[in-house]
C-alpha cells in the first residue's frame, strides 16, 4: 500500500500541501486531479523521493519499483524497439550476464528467472506498445534521433509502460499523443495490472481508465471511489453538506457567543458562561465551500456572416515539396456554422489540411475558393513559444490597439481573462494554461469568421476545457478542431472528418464507433460496457457484415432478460452504497477493519455484477434464441 500520512510540502515559501493523507491500495488505478498550480506534480516528486517533506511521511512497500515518464526525450542511434526493451532493467541485466556467465548453477538461475518474467516475449510486447502509440513496424527499427521531440516523448512513454513498475506515475501522458494514441492509452491503463496514479485533465481518460480519484484541493487530499463523473457527483454532494454544516455551526457559535456576552458578568451564570466558552474553543471550524469558478473563455463574433460556403476545396493536392503531396484529391466545403473535428493519426496530414484551410499552404493542383473578406483565426500549441516572454498580456493587447484609450485596452485585457494586476504579469511568469488563454484571446481578437484550433487543450485544466467547449458552442462562426480530448469533440463537433490514406473523408459514425475501430485495429478487446451497450442499443452495424436479423425472444427468454436486468440494478445499487461508505476520507484511519470488510464486499459485489451481466448478455444474444 502507498501510505501518505499527514504530509505538508512547502515550495518556494508557499504551502502547497497541508496535512494531506491518503491510502492507495495495491492494484488501484487512481486519477490525481486538482486545479493547475495546486501541487499535483510536486506530490509526484515527493512520492519519488525527490522532494523533502516539511512534515508527515510517505511509505511504499519494500521492493516496489516506481516508474514515471522521463523529463527528457530519449535520443541517440539506438532503434526505438531497443530503447524500449532496455527500460526493463532486470531483463537487460540478466541478458547481459547470460552472455558472460560460466557457472552452470548461475546460468540455470538466469534462464529460470528470464522465463519467470516472460523475457522472450518482450520484443513483441514492446512492439505492441509502440504500435499503440503510433509507430509503424518500419518506424520501430529507425534510430531514435531521427524523430522530433514530441515523437521521442512517445518513445519515453512506451519505455515507461513496458517497464511495468509496481507504481506507475504519469503526469499528463496524453500531451504528446493524438486521439488515436490517447484511445489506446486509455485502454492500456484500464488493464494495467499494478498500481497507477495519473495526473490528467482528460475527462474521458479519467472515466475510462481509473477506478479512484484523488482530489488535491486547498492543500488537502481526498480519495473518491469511481471515475471522474462519479467524483463530480460525490464532491458536489459533500460540498453541499459541508456548506449546510458550516451554516449550522455558525448559527450555533453565534448562540453560544451571545450567551457568553450576556451572562459572563453575572455571578449566577458565570459557570454556565465559562462552560460555553470551552464549547466554543472545542468547536472545530468547518471549511465551507469556497467558490472557485473558472474564468470564462469567449470568442468575439464576426461583424457579419458570409455567404456559404466560406471555403470550398475542389480536387486539391497539397504538401511541402513539389511532387511529394501529403494530401491528394481533397474535395470539401465549410459553411458558417460548421463544427468539424479532424480525426486520424499524427503524420497523416491533419496539420497540412488546417494550414491549407488557413491559407498557409498553396495547393499543387486543384482549387481553393474562399469567401470574400474571410477572416481566419489559427491557434496551435507551438505558437505559445512565439509570445513575448518579457511582455505582459497588456503589452500584447496594446500592440493590437495602438490608438485606443487606456480604459478600452484594459477592458479587452480583462475580457480575455487577465483583469487587474494579472494583466501586468510577465508572460514568462504565466502558467501553461494562462499562456494558452492569452494566445486564444490574441488569435481571435478581431472576430474571425472561422477558428482553427490545433490541440488547444494541452495546458488547460478540466474546468477551463469546459469553458472552451462553451465558447466554441456560443461562437456563431465555423470551427475546425484537431484534439485528443474526446470531451471537447463530443461537446462541440457535429461533423467528423478522417485524414488518412493521403485524403480526407467524412466519417459515417460517432466518436464511440471510431474508438471501437481504433481499439480493434490494435487487437485490443472491446470493454464489457461497450459490448453491452452495443447489444442494448442495437448498435451493431450491419453495414460491416451481413447478419441475419435475430428472431424475437420467447416469453421464457424475456423473463430471463428481465430477471437479469433486475439483478444488475440490485447489485449496482449495493455497489453504490459501498462506494459511498468507502468515499469517506478518514475511513482507513478511523476504522481500518471496516474498510477492509467493505473492500472485500465490493469485490464480491463486482464479481456478482459481472456474472449478472454475462447472464443478461447470454439471454439477449441472438444465439440464445436459436
Amino acid at each position: 500500500m502507498l501510505s501518505i500520512t499527514d504530509i505538508s510540502i512547502r515550495l518556494a515559501g508557499r504551502l502547497l500541501i497541508d496535512g494531506g493523507t491518503a491510502q492507495i491500495i495495491p492494484g488501484a488505478r487512481v486519477g490525481l486531479v486538482g486545479r493547475n498550480g495546486t501541487g499535483k506534480s510536486t506530490l509526484f516528486k515527493a512520492i519519488r523521493g525527490e522532494l523533502s517533506l516539511e512534515s508527515g511521511a510517505i511509505d511504499l512497500p519494500p521492493r516496489w519499483r516506481v516508474g514515471s515518464l522521463a523529463q527528457e526525450a530519449p535520443d541517440g542511434p539506438e532503434s526505438l524497439i531497443e530503447v524500449v526493451l532496455k527500460a526493463d532493467l532486470e531483463r537487460q541485466s540478466l541478458l547481459d550476464e547470460a552472455e558472460t556467465a560460466i557457472d552452470p548453477d548461475r546460468i540455470a538461475e538466469i534462464h529460470t528467472r528470464l522465463a519467470d518474467i516472460d523475457a522472450h516475449s518482450a520484443p513483441s510486447r514492446a512492439a505492441a506498445i509502440l504500435s499503440g502509440l503510433g509507430f509503424s513496424t518500419a518506424d520501430q527499427a529507425r534510430p531514435c534521433h531521427e524523430f522530433s521531440g514530441g515523437w521521442r516523448m512517445r518513445v519515453a512513454l512506451a519505455a515507461t509502460l513496458f517497464a511495468a513498475p509496481d507504481l506507475l506515475l504519469l503526469d499528463e501522458p496524453t500531451n504528446y499523443l493524438d486521439l488515436e494514441g490517447t484511445l489506446w492509452l486509455e485502454d492500456h491503463l484500464a488493464n494495467y495490472p499494478r498500481t497507477v496514479i495519473v495526473v490528467s485533465h482528460d475527462r474521458d481518460l479519467l472515466d475510462t481508465s481509473v477506478n479512484q480519484i484523488l482530489h488535491l484541493d486547498r492543500g488537502k487530499l481526498a480519495l473518491y471511489r469511481g471515475g471522474y463523473s462519479r467524483f463530480e457527483e460525490q464532491r458536489a454532494t459533500r460540498e453541499m453538506l459541508d456548506a449546510k454544516h458550516a451554516k449550522r455551526q455558525e448559527a450555533e457559535r453565534k448562540r453560544l457567543q451571545d450567551f457568553v456576552d450576556r451572562f459572563k458578568a453575572k455571578a449566577t451564570k458565570a459557570r454556565q458562561a465559562q462552560s460555553r466558552v470551552k464549547m466554543l474553543e472545542r468547536m472545530k471550524p468547518v471549511t465551507a465551500l469556497v467558490t472557485q469558478d473558472v474564468r470564462e473563455i469567449s470568442f468575439p463574433a464576426p461583424e457579419k456572416l458570409l455567404s456559404p460556403p466560406i471555403i470550398a476545396v475542389d480536387n486539391v493536392s497539397v504538401g511541402y515539396e513539389p511532387g511529394k503531396a501529403v494530401l491528394n484529391r481533397v474535395t470539401l466545403r465549410i459553411d458558417n456554422d460548421d463544427r468539424i473535428a479532424l480525426l486520424g493519426s499524427n503524420g497523416n496530414g491533419k496539420s497540412t489540411l488546417v494550414k491549407l484551410l488557413a491559407g498557409r499552404l498553396t495547393p499543387f493542383a486543384g482549387k481553393v475558393t474562399r469567401a470574400e473578406r474571410l477572416s481566419i483565426a489559427y491557434f496551435a500549441q507551438h505558437q505559445l513559444d512565439e509570445l513575448d516572454e518579457e511582455g505582459s498580456p497588456y503589452d500584447h493587447v496594446r500592440r493590437l490597439m495602438m490608438d485606443a484609450p487606456e480604459t478600452k485596452v484594459r477592458g479587452r485585457v480583462g475580457a480575455i481573462g487577465f483583469s487587474g494586476k494579472a494583466g501586468d504579469t510577465l508572460v514568462k511568469s504565466l502558467s501553461g494554461g494562462e499562456k494558452a488563454r492569452l494566445l486564444l484571446g490574441l488569435a481571435t481578437f478581431f472576430g474571425p469568421n472561422m477558428i482553427i484550433l490545433d490541440e488547444p487543450t494541452n495546458h488547460l485544466d478540466i474546468d477551463s476545457r469546459a469553458a472552451l467547449a462553451e465558447a466554441i458552442n456560443e461562437f456563431p462562426g465555423a470551427v475546425i478542431m484537431v484534439s485528443h480530448d474526446r470531451y471537447l469533440i463530443d461537446a462541440c463537433a457535429d461533423q467528423l472528418w478522417v485524414v488518412a490514406d493521403r485524403t480526407v473523408t467524412p466519417y459515417d459514425g460517432d466518436l464511440e464507433d471510431y474508438r471501437r475501430a481504433v481499439l480493434s485495429q490494435h487487437g485490443m478487446r472491446v470493454p464489457m460496457r461497450d459490448r453491452q451497450d452495443e447489444t442494448m442499443n442495437g448498435a451493431r452495424n450491419d453495414r460491416d457484415r451481413d447478419v441475419a436479423p435475430p428472431r424475437p425472444a420467447s416469453a421464457n427468454e424475456k423473463k430471463k432478460i428481465l430477471a437479469a436486468e433486475a439483478e444488475i440494478a440490485r447489485i449496482t445499487a449495493i455497489i453504490a452504497k459501498i462506494d459511498a461508505a468507502l468515499a469517506l476520507p478518514d475511513l482507513f484511519q478511523r476504522d481500518p477493519v471496516k474498510a477492509g470488510q467493505l473492500g472485500k464486499a465490493r469485490a464480491s459485489a463486482a464479481a456478482a455484477l459481472q456474472r449478472a451481466e454475462d447472464e443478461w448478455l447470454e439471454a439477449s444474444s441472438p444465439q440464445s434464441a436459436g
